[in-house]
C-alpha cells in the first residue's frame, strides 16, 4: 500500500519544492494524514478480501440453491440500492450539485435516483446473466436510451448525470456487485466470470444516468408549467 501511495506523495512533493519552491506548512499534520491514508487503504483492502467479496459470492451461491430466481432479483435490487446510498462520493457530489444548482436540484433526491438507477441496473444485469442474453445488445440499447434522453433532458443536468454514473460504481458498490456477478457466473452453467461476472458492473453506470436525466426533464417541465400558470 505504501508503494501504491508513494507516487502521489512524490508528485505533491515535487511540485511543492521544485515548482512552487516553498516548504510545506504543518509538516507533521500532512505526514500524519498520509500515514492514516495508508493505514486506512490497507484496512479497506483487507476488509474487501475478508468480508465483502466472500459474502457477495456466498449470497449468490445460496440464493441459486433456492431454485427461485425471484429472490436473486430482489437481492440484486436491494443490494444495489443499499450500497449506492452508502457511497461517500455520491453523498459529496449530491451536496455540491445542490449548492451549484441554486435550488434546481435536490441533493437527497439525486442520491435516491442514483441508488434506484443502480438497483434497476443490477437487477437487469442479473437477469442477463441468468438468461444468457448478449451483453453487447444490452449495453448498446442502454446507451441508445442514454443518448436519446440526453437530447430531451435540460443541459444543466446532463453533465451531472454522466458524472453520477461514474460515481455510482465506487468503493462500496463495486466489491459486492463484482462478487455477486462472479458468484452468479460461476454457478450458472455456460457463463464466463470475466464477461458475465465483471460485465455486471456496466449496468451500475448506465441506469443512474437515465434516472437522473429523467428527473431533470420532469422537474424542468414542472417548473415551466408553474411559470406559465403564474
Amino acid at each position: 500500500m505504501l508503494r501504491d501511495v508513494l507516487p502521489i506523495l512524490l508528485v505533491i512533493l515535487f511540485f511543492q519544492y521544485a515548482v512552487l519552491r516553498r516548504a510545506l506548512s504543518n509538516r507533521l499534520r500532512v505526514a500524519a494524514g498520509f500515514a492514516l491514508v495508508i493505514v486506512g487503504l490497507y484496512a479497506f483492502v483487507v476488509g474487501l478480501k475478508l468480508g465483502l467479496f466472500p459474502i457477495g459470492g456466498s449470497m449468490a451461491e445460496q440464493l441459486i440453491q433456492f431454485d427461485n430466481w425471484l429472490w436473486i432479483y430482489l437481492f440484486a435490487f436491494a443490494i444495489g440500492f443499499a450500497t449506492t446510498m452508502a457511497e461517500p462520493a455520491l453523498i459529496a457530489v449530491g451536496r455540491q450539485a445542490e449548492e451549484a444548482a441554486a435550488g434546481k436540484i435536490d441533493g437527497r433526491a439525486i442520491r435516491l435516483l442514483v441508488a434506484l438507477g443502480v438497483a434497476i441496473g443490477i437487477t437487469v444485469g442479473t437477469h442477463r446473466i441468468i438468461s444468457g442474453d448478449s451483453l453487447h445488445l444490452y449495453v448498446t440499447l442502454g446507451y441508445c436510451c442514454v443518448i436519446g434522453m440526453a437530447l430531451l433532458a435540460p443541459r444543466y443536468i446532463t453533465a451531472l448525470a454522466f458524472d453520477l454514473g461514474g460515481v455510482s460504481a465506487s468503493a462500496v458498490t463495486v466489491p459486492l456487485v463484482t462478487a455477486l456477478g462472479i458468484g452468479l457466473a460461476t454457478h450458472v452453467e455456460g457463463r464466463s466470470m470475466l464477461l458475465d461476472g465483471f460485465g455486471l458492473l456496466v449496468f451500475t453506470s448506465i441506469f443512474p444516468v437515465l434516472t437522473v436525466m429523467i428527473y431533470g426533464a420532469v422537474m424542468e417541465k414542472i417548473s415551466d408549467r408553474r411559470k406559465t400558470a403564474s
